[in-house]
């Protein structure tokens, strides 16, 4: 369904409406407007104020606001989607998790709920949280400036006792409060601590963790998993696929008990968590960190093509209090009731300036291949990637043999489609 099929209009007669009151997307997300809209749900859009004229263009119903900005008007917030009759927030980016915490903790009267944000937006508080909690966690600390990092490099190899002359074992340095891999840097030597960016201070610093990365996506509601997917990363932040190969899908019950462990310590109540782990292979599980809102990497859309349900809605119906068991038992589908994999590559120019772009055509002929949405840059000259954001256009593939899905995503990792 596409934004000019839908009728958004903010006076639905009360009769039509599914719930008598309104939930407020926090962000701007086109395929969270359109699961609000065919969930028949009264909803307001709370987003930058550059979309305004879309949304009056589209009669959708919203606020501009500017989430970076805090001061003592930033109450009038509230007030505003109060008086709209909102009841419920929905955070679909990472800057808006912790405004829609301060929302529902005034909407349901309950200020722990704000301090619950915190914890999954401070990567430093969340270590330390899952580490009180007896969660499996690296060594970490937090860094103020570059000799801390080179004080904590030091210390970590005296721990692993390295000899001078021995290669060191890597660091892992994040900005505290910034998106996935927004910062990320792995520290080898003193060299590379140099290309810190000062402003990405005061960040987390922890030991490298071995064994294979994986995320989960969790669907909660009154603290209870309600749905969990195991997406598999064939390369972090360029591939990964929907749901995990056999080999990691059989620790499924592992995963569900540590995932369920980090809800009951984080005391997460309602809504979609985002954990990533890293698993060894003796099962041993240690966390890595954890986010509140919808998953990069197309993970939501992989979700969809592979169980058949949209993780839009399902964010929505679970971040509701009022949602009912019924609803939630008839909506989500058993994990184990896929019959496919859908997995997808990120595409990143691996030139400066491109002149054309090539898909070949044996890449269209494969029988998983399904779309893409590649683009040629109208200005030629290629962005400089930010995290693993800003990708040039995303390939989507959908068969039956994770092995398969797995050597075709590796294939085409290197290949150059811009030119």
């Amino acid at each position: 369904m596409e934004l000019d099929q839908l009728e958004l209009n903010a006076t639905v007669e009360e009769t039509e409406k599914t719930k008598p009151y309104y939930t407020a997307l926090i962000g701007w997300s086109v395929q969270a407007i359109e699961a609000a809209a065919r969930m028949n749900r009264p909803f307001v859009v709370v987003g930058p104020s550059d979309f305004q004229m879309y949304a009056e263009k589209h009669d959708i119903p919203f606020v501009g606001w500017d989430f970076n900005k805090i001061n003592e008007s930033s109450d009038h917030l509230y007030m505003q989607l109060k008086e709209m009759g909102v009841e419920v927030a929905v955070p679909l980016y990472e800057e808006c998790v912790e405004w829609a915490g301060a929302l529902n903790a005034r909407f349901r009267e309950d200020p722990r709920v704000f301090n619950r944000s915190l914890l999954l937006r401070d990567k430093g508080m969340m270590k330390r949280k899952a580490q009180i909690s007896g969660i499996k966690v690296g060594v970490f600390e937090e860094a103020r400036d570059k000799e801390d990092v080179e004080r904590f490099l030091k210390r970590v190899n005296e721990a692993l006792l390295k000899l001078e002359g021995d290669h060191l074992d890597p660091i892992h340095v994040k900005p505290l409060d910034k998106a996935g891999s927004v910062g990320h840097l792995a520290i080898y030597n003193k060299d590379d601590i140099d290309r810190i960016v000062d402003t990405d201070f005061p960040l987390l610093m922890e030991s490298h963790l071995d064994g294979q990365e994986f995320s989960v996506e969790a669907f909660i509601h009154k603290g209870k998993v309600r749905f969990l997917n195991i997406t598999e990363y064939v390369k972090l932040g360029y591939s990964n696929f929907v749901p995990a190969s056999p080999a990691l899908e059989e620790k499924r019950p592992l995963i569900e008990r540590a995932v369920q462990q980090l809800v009951d310590a984080f005391e997460i109540e309602y809504g979609v968590i985002h954990p990533e782990y890293f698993i060894t292979q003796d099962g041993t599980l240690h966390f890595g960190e954890v986010a509140a809102r919808v998953p990069g990497g197309h993970i939501f859309d992989l979700i969809e093509r592979a169980y058949g349900f949209s993780a839009y809605e399902a964010q929505i119906l679970c971040s509701d209090p009022n949602t009912t068991e019924e609803e939630i038992r008839e909506f989500f589908p058993d994990p184990y009731s896929y019959e496919k994999y859908a997995g997808c590559l990120m595409v990143h120019p691996n030139v400066d300036y491109v002149e054309d772009l090539k898909i070949p055509d044996e890449l269209e002929e494969h029988p998983y291949f399904e779309k893409h949405d590649m683009f040629t840059p109208p200005q030629g000259k290629v962005a400089e990637r930010v995290g693993f954001g800003n990708h040039y256009g995303t390939i989507f593939f959908y068969g039956r043999d994770s092995e398969e899905m797995t050597e075709l995503l590796k294939a085409y990792e290197q290949y150059n489609f811009y030119v």
